[in-house]
């Protein structure tokens, strides 16, 4: 019933994408229906490559052809993303300049005709302005979408960030976490990514390696050739991860398996105690904060990961998702380090993300808290970054 109310919903809003961006830009074309007709529904049908991806790899089918259908529908969402929200803010501008046109005029003349009344009255002028603008229109999203490809497939850029903690031992001033998060690895992001990923984390000689989730999108069998180079990673104290949303959709219990033959401690509602002289600091990692609908004894619990743990000077929280920030704070910890959101990965969701999640990216405060929010190292979906770049975060905890 829950797949027959998803694909509902899917058709209704992709029907009204494509019957908005087709009446925008071919409305007032002398082309045949039938033409129109094909745009919109090749725009639908873009937007059921993704669930169709999604099954065929869960039902184990893998092959060039499914290959060529993700690039097609990821790349294909994004240029129609572009193109909505382009046309969406040319129309905007035309109602605000018409408002402003009829205003202006003498009150016997003010009269509302619709999106072109802010454009030359003369039908030729009218025509070859309107056209010329839909062409701009193609043009701009088709430059988005190239110039977001290019951004989503470089190598992340190293962020640094320093996180002042009141009363740390000098023995932890200047500790160095590395962050890596959000990789995504899946038909489009493969074992070279991950190659340059595990060497520029290495060229950082980080004291820890924390991957916050979502390693993957697809079964063990699939990828695990792909994700096998975060072996090499080399911390002084170790690496760490927990689990994220997407191992969970990809068969949670073998990624775990897997991940600690990787090297890597998955902390799974637990902590270690990692020491430098006689200071001590405690390092808990909840499961997802869904894990719990998927697994029950994945339920992401951070006074759980407490448990059991001697007194320390410092507590941090390796938490997937920002929302944990608030049990993190009433756990008592001084620093939570997520990822999940992308940032919002490309405009405009870049500002959804932020009126979606209470943090969506980058260092704040919450109560007593602080939580850093990594915009991921890889992408998810469209591979397209715009205004929110990928990271590889270098996190330095400073003595306040």
């Amino acid at each position: 019933m829950n797949l027959v109310v998803f694909l509902i919903t899917l058709l209704a809003i992709s029907g009204l994408v494509a019957a908005y961006i087709t009446w925008r830009l071919f409305g007032a074309a002398r082309i045949h229906r039938l033409w129109k007709f094909a745009v919109a529904s090749a725009i639908v049908c873009l937007f059921f490559m993704m669930p169709i991806n999604i099954m065929l790899r869960r039902a184990g089918v893998t092959n060039i052809g499914v290959d060529i259908l993700v690039w097609t529908g990821y790349v294909g969402i994004g240029f129609v993303s572009a193109l909505f929200t382009i046309l969406a803010l040319r129309d905007v501008l035309w109602m605000i300049a018409a408002a402003f046109r009829t205003i202006s005029e003498r009150p016997g003349r003010r009269k509302m005709e619709g999106f072109p009344t802010a454009v030359p009255q003369n039908p030729g002028r009218r025509g070859f302005l309107i056209s010329s603008m839909n062409y701009g229109v193609w043009a701009t999203a088709s430059i988005f979408t190239g110039y977001g490809i290019v951004q989503a497939k470089k190598i992340p850029d190293v962020k640094e960030v320093l996180i002042p903690i009141k009363g740390l031992p000098s023995d932890f001033h200047g500790y160095r976490i590395v962050q890596i998060t959000d990789i995504h690895v899946s038909p489009t992001i493969r074992r070279p990514f991950v190659e340059e990923v595990v060497e520029v984390v290495n060229s950082l000689a980080p004291d820890m390696v924390a991957h916050t989730g979502d390693l993957v999108d697809g079964s063990v069998d699939r990828l695990a050739y792909h994700v096998a180079p975060l072996e090499r990673i080399v911390s002084a104290d170790g690496n760490f991860f927990v689990t994220g949303n997407h191992e969970y959709y990809s068969g949670a219990v073998e990624w775990v398996e897997k991940v600690k033959r990787l090297g890597f401690t998955v902390l799974l509602n637990e902590n270690r105690i990692i020491a430098r002289g006689r200071s001590r600091l405690l390092l808990a990692g909840v499961t997802d904060y869904r894990g719990g609908g998927f697994i029950k004894s994945h339920r992401s619990d951070p006074l759980k990961a407490m448990s059991g743990a001697p007194s320390t000077d410092v507590k941090i929280l390796l938490a997937h998702r920002p929302k944990s920030i608030y049990e993190a704070a009433r756990a008592g910890f001084d620093l939570q380090i997520s990822g999940h959101t992308h940032g919002g990965q490309l405009f405009p969701w870049t500002v959804v993300a932020d009126l979606y999640h209470p943090f969506s990216a980058g260092h704040h405060r919450y109560k007593n808290t602080q939580i850093y929010i990594s915009r991921g190292t890889g992408y998810w979906g469209p591979p397209l970054r715009v205004a929110s770049p990928s990271e590889i975060t270098l996190i330095k905890l400073v003595r306040l």
